[in-house]
């Protein structure tokens, strides 16, 4: 009877936990959602495909500087399977199970690979990063960890913003 007990008050201190961890999730995600502002909506019209589809994980978004303050607003802050392309109007990510995310070419301010973003943590240059800016006026990064790593160079030597 005492096994049982002890159970149960550790399985309701569990759950109690569960919930303020995700109170405080959309709590932040409340408190971001001036800065964020609205994302840029997918165009019926995205120009000529430059790169990709190339398939991977959206390991997440977070605010310049830091890799590891996370957007929580919305679905945006979800990791996700997902596919990314490149368009001479911008770059999209479709996301499965979720919002898709379309970063319009002269808000592209660099393409880069790191080692970890949003609390990823993986190999060198394990993770693709779209530093760019929201309407807001905001900076942020948003990473993909491809399947296929060799695509990445390609990625960050490609200027979304030329004239080809």
């Amino acid at each position: 009877m005492n096994g049982l007990i002890i159970a149960l008050i550790v399985l309701v201190f569990w759950l109690v936990l569960v919930l303020l961890m995700l109170r405080g999730w959309r709590r932040r995600g409340q408190r971001q959602a001036e800065k964020v502002g609205d994302f840029p909506v997918v165009p019926d019209e995205t120009g000529e495909r430059r790169l990709g589809p190339e398939t991977g994980l959206y390991v997440g978004s977070t605010f310049v500087p830091s890799w590891t303050d996370r957007l929580a607003v919305g679905d945006y802050g979800d990791r996700a399977s997902c596919s990314i392309s490149m368009f001479a109007q911008g770059i999209l990510i479709e996301r499965q199970g979720a919002t898709s995310i379309w970063v319009p070419a002269a808000s592209v301010r660099a393409i880069r690979t790191e080692r970890g973003l949003a609390g990823k943590v993986m190999t060198r240059d394990g993770v693709l990063v779209i530093r760019w800016m929201l309407p807001s006026g905001t900076e942020i990064d948003s990473g993909v960890r491809c399947d296929d790593k060799s695509c990445y160079p390609r990625w960050v030597a490609h200027d979304p913003n030329s004239s080809e």
